[in-house]
């Protein structure tokens, strides 16, 4: 078993016991260079609000730098915010098989800080 089959196998595990408690989940996907948000609602089939260091108004804001904890700490912000504004204000937080630590946790704590409870 490779880092990536080992990484999905333990984000199966969360994303099921997720599905039992019928919540919405706040996913987060992380590469070398952006990081992604997404919360998707209680079936697992819609993406209801989405932010990302790849969309131009974040790009500008970080200066191109998209892969470091400050970056997170926006995008945590960022998703915050939109939830807020779809009348979203509680999820279940689904690291997808990333440990809760550097840009994950930055992430987390930013959404929180803004009003996500999790």
């Amino acid at each position: 078993m490779d880092k990536k089959q080992a990484r999905l196998r333990r984000a199966r595990q969360t994303r099921l016991k997720i599905r039992e408690l019928r919540v919405g989940r706040l996913t987060v996907f992380r590469t070398n260079a952006h990081i992604y948000a997404n919360i998707i609602d209680a079936a697992g089939d819609k993406v209801l609000v989405s932010a990302s260091t790849a969309e131009s108004e974040v790009r500008s804001q970080l200066g191109g730098k998209g892969g470091d904890v400050a970056a997170a700490t926006a995008i945590g912000r960022r998703v915050a915010e939109k939830a807020l504004k779809a009348g979203i204000d509680s999820v279940a937080f689904d690291r997808a098989g990333y440990r809760y630590h550097g840009r994950v946790k930055a992430l987390a704590e930013a959404a929180r800080e803004a009003g996500l409870k999790f």
